[in-house]
């Protein structure tokens, strides 16, 4: 039996600032790529197509680890994992809009600055305050889940450390002798 609570708010956030350290190094690596493989000499130069490729880069990371044991490696790290409403794994489809409406953290932040035209800390102050509303949106479901995994039909469960294997003991042993 699964044991199906929900991780404090305060774990879900610490893993969130976990993967953005894991996945600076992931974007870095893929940029790069991007860069050497199509001789970006100039930064506006295929900005979209580098954007676009990032986009998905992100979206392969996250649909993947999802898929194969509902867990990215921060989420492995604090022991918490990604399951459909009765504790079974996610299917793709449900991994992919999850990764879209996860994109709500952000996007309407962003936008809301952009159409202000504000500039400078507005550009930070806006987002933050997005990230802030989002997260605190846990407390309007009873089982403490973000709203997008209330849209999309998954929630964010405590999963078991995984089991060390235990040394076993025997004439090969040298403390037996």
């Amino acid at each position: 039996m699964q044991d199906m609570t929900t991780p404090s708010l305060r774990r879900r956030l610490s893993s969130m600032l976990y993967e953005s350290m894991l996945l600076f190094g992931v974007l870095f690596i893929s940029g790069w790529l991007f860069s050497t493989l199509l001789q970006q000499r100039h930064a506006l130069y295929l900005r979209h197509a580098l954007e676009a490729w990032l986009f998905l880069v992100l979206a392969a990371y996250f649909i993947w680890f999802w898929l194969h044991g509902g867990q990215t490696l921060a989420m492995k790290t604090w022991r918490f994992k990604l399951v459909d409403l009765s504790g079974r794994p996610v299917g793709i489809w449900r991994a992919t809009f999850r990764f879209l409406l996860a994109w709500l953290w952000v996007l309407p932040g962003l936008a809301l600055a952009s159409t202000m035209n504000d500039r400078h800390w507005m550009l930070v102050l806006i987002p933050a305050g997005n990230l802030l509303l989002w997260a605190l949106t846990v407390y309007l479901d009873p089982q403490r889940q973000f709203l997008h995994d209330r849209i999309v039909g998954t929630r964010l469960v405590n999963s078991a450390p995984t089991a060390k294997p235990k040394a076993t003991t025997g004439a090969a042993d040298p403390k037996s002798t």
